[in-house]
């Protein structure tokens, strides 16, 4: 898989460009806290008719670098990635964030609107407070706390493999990493200046998400003008991996209503 280095950090991503339409917004797929691009399911990093860009965060997956503890730095990241690749013309591109890449997303598109087509937010808020629980016990019980974590972002009826996928690619990232993502999530508040996002917007949450209620995604549409929100039934806070299919059509047609 490719990676690039971008102020001396070597990042890596995956990159699918089958068919990809020559007049189509890219995606670039901003995974959460503690993640990866695996996060992401492969109907939605293999788009078809889509240049789709799955990155993994500096210090996350198998990027180098070391992770950020403020949501301005990990969207700074981004604009350096994005940058590298040469997407900084004329033709914008899409912004896909789960969680804390849908806060990287929000942060991304009020400093650089004019980078982008639109935004696809997924299972975020405009603000994301953290449980004292998380917090702290990353570093006093990484086992006791990943367990819980994985526990908290699914679905009571999720396939126990998939739980059991997630929990293992957690505890792949050291446990400093993860705190400093949910320091950055802790103190992420853009409540008052959502409002000011002008880009076409698809919002996209699992009615049983314990981690972002349905609530903070209302609330993004109902301060982002002309916004769509899609709420799955039984998804949990990992709905693109708990019911890919339906999160990879809702952004697929989202993507049909775009201006490019």
């Amino acid at each position: 898989m490719p990676t690039l280095t971008v102020d001396g950090e070597v990042l890596h991503y995956q990159l699918h460009h089958g068919a990809a339409r020559p007049d189509g917004a890219a995606l670039v797929l901003i995974h959460g806290a503690g993640g990866n691009l695996m996060h992401w399911p492969g109907e939605l990093r293999r788009l078809p008719g889509r240049m789709v860009y799955a990155l993994d965060l500096p210090g996350h997956g198998t990027s180098g670098g070391a992770g950020r503890t403020d949501i301005g730095a990990y969207a700074e990241a981004v604009l350096g990635f994005t940058d590298a690749l040469g997407l900084q013309g004329a033709l914008p591109f899409v912004l896909v964030g789960h969680s804390m890449g849908g806060a990287i997303a929000q942060e991304f598109a009020l400093r650089y609107p004019g980078r982008l087509a639109g935004l696809v937010l997924v299972g975020t808020g405009a603000r994301l407070r953290v449980a004292p629980q998380v917090l702290t016990g990353i570093l006093s019980d990484y086992a006791g706390t990943t367990a819980l974590l994985a526990q908290w972002t699914h679905g009571e009826h999720v396939d126990p493999n998939l739980l059991r996928l997630y929990t293992r690619r957690l505890r792949e990232v050291p446990a400093q990493v993860i705190h400093g993502d949910f320091i950055a999530c802790d103190a992420f508040d853009r409540r008052a200046d959502v409002g000011r996002i002008a880009l076409p917007t698809l919002i996209v949450c699992g009615a049983a998400d314990r981690m972002t209620p349905p609530k903070f995604s209302q609330y993004l549409h109902e301060q982002l003008p002309g916004s769509r929100l899609v709420v799955l039934p039984d998804a949990g806070h990992m709905v693109m991996l708990e019911q890919p299919a339906a999160v990879s059509d809702a952004v697929a047609r989202f993507l049909e209503t775009l201006p490019l």
